[in-house]
C-alpha cells in the first residue's frame, strides 16, 4: 500500500510509530566528562550493528553522538571529518564509530535511510544526508512534512532506492525504536545531551571542532605508537 507522505511524516506515519515507542526525541541530561568503557562498549550501547570505519586495532577510538537535523554536525563532517579521516582513520591510528543520536522524528528517517542500505553505502549516505540536510530540515511553513518526505526520497533514490523500498524502510518499527534507544541509553548513561558528542578513547568532548583541535586532542594519544 502508497503511503500518503502528509500522514507518513506528520500525522499517523512515522512520527505516531515514534511516541508510541515511548522514547524521548528531546533529550537533556547532566553532562560527565567522561564514561565508562564498559558502559560506552556494553551491546546496550548499539543496540543495531556498530558502524565503524579505520583498523580495529588503532590505538586512539573515536566514538561520535549525532543528530541527522543538527547544523553543528554537518558542518563537522563536512569540513572536518573529511581531513580527520584521511589523517588518522585511513592511516590506522584512529578507529571511528559513529552512533545514532536522533533529536527529531526526521532525524530518525534519516539514520534509518542509512541503515536500510548495504554496509558498503553506509557511509557514503551519512556523508550525503549531512551534505544535503537543508534539502529535508528547512522544510516549508505550508507543508513541512511534505517537504522532508520530498527531501529524504530525493536522496534515497540518489542511493538506488525506490520509492517502494524507501517507505518499506521508514515504516519498519524494529529499526526505528533500535535508532531512538541508542539515543535513550546516550543520555542515561553516557550523559550525552548535545550533539556532536564525541568519546575520544572515553573522555567526553562536545562540538564541532576544526582539525586543529583534533591535532592535539589526538597526538598525545599517538605519541610513541
Amino acid at each position: 500500500m502508497i503511503i500518503d507522505r502528509r500522514r507518513f511524516l506528520a500525522g499517523a506515519g512515522l512520527a505516531a510509530l515514534i511516541a508510541g515507542l515511548g522514547l524521548p526525541l528531546s533529550l537533556d541530561r547532566a553532562a560527565a566528562q567522561s564514561a565508562d568503557q564498559v558502559k560506552l562498549l556494553a551491546p546496550a550501547a548499539s543496540p543495531l550493528p556498530e558502524k565503524a570505519l579505520g583498523s580495529p586495532t588503532a590505538p586512539v577510538t573515536v566514538i561520535e553522538y549525532a543528530s541527522m537535523t543538527c547544523s553543528h554536525c554537518a558542518h563537522f563532517h563536512t569540513t572536518t571529518f573529511p581531513e580527520l579521516k584521511k589523517k588518522y582513520i585511513d592511516t590506522g591510528k584512529v578507529r571511528f564509530i559513529f552512533r545514532e543520536f536522533p533529536f527529531d522524528d526526521v532525524a530518525v528517517a534519516a539514520f534509518m535511510l542509512a541503515r536500510c542500505l548495504p554496509d558498503d553505502k553506509y557511509y557514503p549516505m551519512v556523508s550525503v544526508l549531512f551534505e544535503r540536510q537543508l534539502s529535508f530540515v528547512r522544510a516549508s511553513a505550508s507543508d513541512p512534512s511534505d517537504k522532508a518526505f520530498q527531501g529524504l526520497l530525493a536522496i534515497a533514490r540518489q542511493a538506488g532506492m525506490s520509492q517502494a523500498e524507501f517507505e518499506k524502510c521508514l515504516t519498519d518499527k524494529d529499526l526505528a525504536k533500535k535508532v531512538q534507544e541508542s539515543a535513550a541509553y546516550a543520555s542515561t548513561q553516557l550523559g550525552v545531551n548535545s550533539t556532536p558528542t564525541f568519546f575520544i578513547n572515553g573522555k567526553k568532548e562536545s562540538g564541532a571542532m576544526p582539525i586543529e583541535w583534533w591535532d592535539k586532542q589526538l597526538e598525545p594519544l599517538l605519541a610513541g605508537k
